[in-house]
């Protein structure tokens, strides 16, 4: 299911984000972009301050061994974020 505040549910400052991000793509800015900028207190902050962590925090893992991870593994949920 869509929602369709994610398309013009925004405020100023996140629409033009959103559309100096979407420029020059068929279908605008990502979805994924769309939901973290809609209510950011709620849940964009607080999502993107883990997957930094997750991402560049302290680990065994090197930063790009960490993004493949990522990468491979929305490869597999056929996911193209």
């Amino acid at each position: 299911m869509r929602l369709a505040s994610l398309d013009n549910g925004h405020g100023p400052r996140s629409r033009v984000f959103l559309s100096l991000v979407g420029r020059g793509r068929d279908d605008g800015a990502p979805d994924v972009l769309k939901m973290l900028a809609y209510r950011p207190g709620f849940y964009g902050t607080e999502f993107s301050k883990a997957v930094d962590a997750l991402l560049r925090g302290p680990s065994d893992w090197s930063v790009g061994e960490r993004e493949l991870f990522a990468a491979y593994a929305s490869y597999l949920n056929q996911c193209h974020f």
